[in-house]
């Protein structure tokens, strides 16, 4: 199959690019540093031409809500449209467990546009659900260090290899339009405050945590908000195999 990857060069992106190319398939690389713009649809239409299926797994961080709204909105719209006129069969949406449980996060306000833009769109669809990625912990930490110190709000999460999300995407690519899948986790949950100490470790970076909701996350998200239901999907790779593994 020709499949295109939207967001190749991130996290996800480029490991489910790699996935599907291992597999035997085709793969469009698509982001603005590739030539495409998905905001502006510059070189859109060619990069879809002849495409059976795209993986969006596109990111964006905003702390504005607005903001986020308009970029993953803008972005989805683009893509679909695209999507459309070059006959894509199958468009798969990267998103969140529990994105309509979280009103006041920006993030969550843009997938969950996304979510809805893909559901009433033309292209046949599947949206994957898929929990925090076992790097997520020390992501947040660097992002609100200052001067050896970083806030981290004490979160339960049940996070995933990033490996083993990609390759799920890449499975459900290359198959039928399923509608919302299941919820997909890693195999147990975790403490955020514990997974960013231990990742910080083993990275070699001395950091001090000060958990607290007064972070990035706050305390809607508390309990098990983003824990997979009932039925999920789970992935094999534990937070301790990942850790053990170079990064």
């Amino acid at each position: 199959m020709r499949i295109a990857v939207a967001g190749a060069t991130g996290n996800i992106g480029a490991r489910t690019a790699a996935a599907l190319e291992q597999a035997g398939h085709e793969v469009v690389r698509i982001s603005r540093s590739l030539g495409v713009d998905l905001i502006t649809g510059d070189g859109l239409g060619a990069a879809l031409t002849g495409v059976d299926a795209v993986v969006d797994a596109t990111s964006y961080e905003a702390a504005d809500r607005d903001d986020a709204v308009a970029y993953f909105g803008t972005a989805t719209r683009n893509l679909l449209a695209a999507g459309e006129g070059a006959g894509v069969r199958h468009h798969v949406l990267l998103s969140i467990v529990g994105v309509d449980r979280v009103e006041g996060n920006a993030h969550y306000a843009g997938k969950r546009e996304q979510e809805r833009l893909v559901t009433e769109g033309p292209v046949p669809w599947t949206i994957v659900p898929v929990t925090q990625f076992h790097d997520f912990a020390a992501t947040l930490t660097s992002w609100t260090e200052q001067d050896g110190v970083a806030t981290i709000a004490p979160l339960l999460v049940q996070p995933i290899a990033p490996a083993d999300a990609a390759g799920i995407l890449a499975e459900i690519a290359t198959g039928t339009p399923q509608g919302r899948y299941r919820d997909v986790a890693g195999p147990e949950p975790q403490d955020l405050v514990d997974m960013a100490r231990r990742t910080n470790e083993a990275r070699g970076h001395a950091v001090k945590l000060v958990p607290t909701w007064q972070s990035l996350l706050g305390s809607e998200m508390a309990g098990d908000v983003l824990l997979p239901g009932e039925g999920a999907r789970i992935a094999p790779t534990t937070f301790d195999e990942w850790l053990a593994k170079p990064q």
